[in-house]
């Protein structure tokens, strides 16, 4: 388990963080890596990369009042599940207007 500082890259660590991960990190390996929370957008979207760069994210924590934590390990993420919502008929609210 290795732990990156990437506060100092301010909002322009993504890159930095993939980087990291693809030539600092052997497979199946942990990687903590911490970052300014900035407006919070930073949390969402390096969850995002994380995933799309075929890795896990294991754990996303606020450090502090203006530092945020991801731990993530080297290996192939879950695939995302998508649930389907079925609609309610408009038949089902004309029955209460009847007597």
């Amino acid at each position: 388990m290795k732990r990156y500082d990437l506060r100092p890259l301010k909002d322009n660590f993504y890159s930095r963080m993939l980087e990291l991960m693809d030539k600092d990190i052997k497979d199946g390996e942990n990687a903590i890596f911490l970052f300014e929370i900035g407006d919070f957008t930073h949390i969402q979207k390096s969850a995002d990369e994380i995933y799309e760069a075929g890795y896990t994210l294991m754990n996303s924590i606020k450090f502090n009042e203006v530092d945020w934590t991801i731990v993530v390990k080297k290996v192939k993420p879950e695939p995302r599940l998508v649930e389907e919502v079925q609609e309610e008929s408009d038949e089902d609210d004309d029955d209460d207007d009847e007597e």
